[in-house]
């Protein structure tokens, strides 16, 4: 055989090769297809049903529905204005009139990228495909339901006109703020009807869809200008208006619908939730889905806590001396976790929502001065053997920094008292014996305390840390603080207990897992040292108030009084309040006396508490079983007797082995 017709042979085998390969990717192709397409969703007729689908409803523990989200207005296309439609096209779609439904070279690099590129899916995303997504009820972006969207939008442009698509597609986008269809969108944001929206406006509304949340214009303005002029430009691109039209546009800055009450939530909860739930599950599924949330928030709950900060600031301006026509008032923070679950039952994150959006509560880091101490008291217990009747001495210290100058700890009331058990420091939160506990266990221990417990904050590995230099949020605080009802079992907070999609489906439900992070007789110790807080120590202002149950706490008061706490717990209930200006400055009373944790934020607590916990039985925290009391003189650390009358003395729980009349060399 020569040369020439081996060649020709082996090109035939080759390409005998290559139809056979083709063949077989053609039929599994095929198969691929009619296998996807075996079960895709019917759709509706008329076209615009596709928008009836369920509206999202999120639940509160008690059953009644906090919010429906999704709420929609259908109106025809010739009552929606040109300038919007333009917008949309040309920012979602602008070959829209021209494709039959798929974008062929954005369906192609979505494909590639979603069947190369593992842990991502991207979507060709044409406005068909787009109004395709709503009969889907799926939470996963699949390689298969992409295919089915595609195969959806194919049938979709074969049995609809453009205008009935772009119609179904208009009055089913989400906009944020509560807005779903361009007509709500236009009543919310800008109290007029779709029909009489200008081109600044509809621009802005074009640009929304893209992320409902991060362009808010309620919360972020500038941010939702920057992203009108990229939906400008893009119109100005394609001929849909004139260069000049669009720098016009700029520079006209729409004024916001303000009277539009139901345009925002209402609720700092709220808020919080629905972003973690669109962080989790995506905009499409929170405000499409249909989906049913079932919150941990108890209204009961969340009732007492906005009365009892509402009367805590006010009793505030009072004091400070405020009027009420004084445009910077203070502000407060209050959170509520279950202890046993990390269920967050109630949160407060402001003086007055519709003022301002800011959740104080989740978002606001804020040094918690002497609430920090807690965390190095255990620490001390952990890493030295120290216990409650250990004996310190309260005096001026110096503490040598390296490279920096040395710090010297004053106490608030800048007096000095000598000899003292730990039990007495905590109670009346002096600082010089916190400092000297941090020295002897180094910073980098205490903060992994408070990591342990729940603080994400991040935390200095200063010794000042221990009067609370570190800032931290009053979730964190209410979070960290559980840790010690429970006697060392972490529960991480959470928002939701479960979710089901529209048919009634779980698709999520947080089970309740616990993790011992403490040992549960040093953390009983140190939960006996902070009820001895409110009973005779700096948050003794509770008991005077009338609350009666066993709880335990710690005040904190910045040096500067910039910042009031108070976290406390009783066996079932974490809170943590916070009290002070969004722009640090001092609360001072009008007698010129700096107001403390115990004057404002505890009084707060106090109120609270009495409320939520009205109808449940008295409970105190339970006693391990290797915990003994002994009563000891607070001066000496020992034992007060009949025969050693002692000018002061406290109880302390003491483990199995722990010694009395033991001071720490010093």
């Amino acid at each position: 055989m020569t040369l020439i017709s081996r060649g020709l042979t082996f090109a035939r085998l080759c390409l005998f090769s290559v139809l056979i390969f083709v063949s077989l990717a053609s039929l599994s192709g095929m198969f691929l297809v009619f296998y996807i397409a075996k079960d895709l969703p019917k759709l509706p007729s008329p076209l615009s049903r596709i928008i009836e689908t369920p509206q999202t409803q999120i639940f509160a523990s008690t059953g009644q529905v906090l919010v429906t989200l999704g709420e929609r207005k259908t109106i025809p296309l010739n009552m929606v204005s040109q300038d919007f439609i333009n917008a949309i096209l040309a920012t979602e779609d602008h070959l829209f009139f021209e494709h039959r439904g798929i974008n062929k070279l954005r369906t192609l690099k979505a494909l590639y990228v979603t069947l190369f590129k593992p842990g991502k899916v991207q979507g060709a995303s044409t406005i068909t495909q787009q109004l395709a997504k709503n009969l889907f009820f799926s939470f996963e972006k699949t390689y298969a339901r992409k295919v089915k969207e595609l195969l959806v939008a194919l049938q979709i442009e074969t049995s609809n006109t453009k205008e009935e698509i772009l119609h179904a597609y208009i009055n089913q986008i989400h906009f944020g703020a509560g807005a779903q269809g361009v007509e709500k969108a236009a009543r919310v944001f800008f109290g007029k009807s779709a029909l009489d929206l200008s081109l600044p406006e509809a621009a802005l509304l074009a640009g929304l869809p893209k992320s409902p949340t991060n362009y808010n214009p309620y919360r972020h303005y500038d941010r939702a200008l920057k992203r009108r002029e990229v939906v400008l430009k893009r119109m100005a691109q394609v001929g849909l208006i004139s260069d000049l039209e669009a720098r016009q546009a700029m520079l006209i800055k729409p004024e916001l619908y303000q009277e539009q009450s139901d345009s925002r939530t209402g609720s700092y909860f709220l808020d919080a939730l629905i972003n973690e739930l669109i962080q989790t599950y995506g905009e499409d599924v929170v405000y499409h889905g249909g989906i049913k949330v079932f919150a941990t928030i108890d209204t009961r709950l969340q009732s007492y806590a906005q009365e009892s900060v509402k009367n805590g600031l006010e009793r505030l301006d009072v004091m400070m001396g405020i009027k009420n026509e004084t445009l910077d008032h203070p502000q407060g923070a209050l959170v509520a976790i279950d202890a046993g679950s990390g269920a967050v039952k109630a949160m407060v994150g402001g003086k007055d929502y519709y003022q301002s959006e800011f959740n104080r509560a989740m978002k606001s880091r804020r040094q918690p001065g002497s609430g920090f101490k807690p965390f190095v008291y255990y620490t001390a217990f952990k890493e030295l053997g120290f216990h409650p009747a250990t004996l310190m001495t309260d005096k001026p210290i110096i503490i040598k920094v390296k490279g920096t100058p040395d710090w010297e700890p004053d106490n608030f009331n800048h007096i000095f008292s000598g000899d003292m058990i730990l039990k007495k420091a905590l109670t009346h939160s002096v600082n010089t014996i916190s400092a000297q506990l941090v020295e002897k266990t180094g910073p980098i221990a205490v903060n992994q305390t408070a990591k342990t417990c729940g603080i994400k904050s991040p935390l200095d590995d200063v010794y000042s840390v221990a009067l609370g230099t570190s800032s931290v949020t009053p979730f964190e605080m209410a979070s960290a603080y559980a840790v010690f009802a429970t006697l060392g079992v972490r529960h991480d907070p959470f928002l939701f207990w479960r979710v089901e999609d529209a048919f009634g489906r779980i698709i999520f439900e947080h089970i309740v897992q616990e993790k011992r992070v403490l040992e549960p007789s040093t953390a009983y110790q140190l939960v006996d040292m902070m009820k001895s807080v409110i009973e005779q120590g700096s948050a003794k202002t509770i008991r005077q108030l009338g609350f009666n149950r066993p709880a335990a706490g710690k005040t904190g008061t910045t040096d500067s009084y910039n910042d009031a706490w108070f976290t406390g717990f009783t066996p079932t209930l974490c809170t943590s309040v916070w009290t002070g200006f969004d722009k640090k400055r001092k609360m001072i009373d009008v007698h010129n006396v700096g107001i403390t944790g115990g004057k404002i934020a505890a009084p707060i607590w106090a109120e609270f508490m009495m409320n939520a916990l009205k109808s449940e039985p008295e409970r105190d925290f339970p006693i391990p079983d290797n915990i003994r009391f002994e009563t000891v003189d607070t001066a000496t650390g020992c034992n007060a007797t009949d025969e050693n009358k002692a000018a002061e003395v406290l109880t302390v729980p003491l483990k199995s082995g722990q010694r009395l009349c033991e001071k720490e060399e010093q």
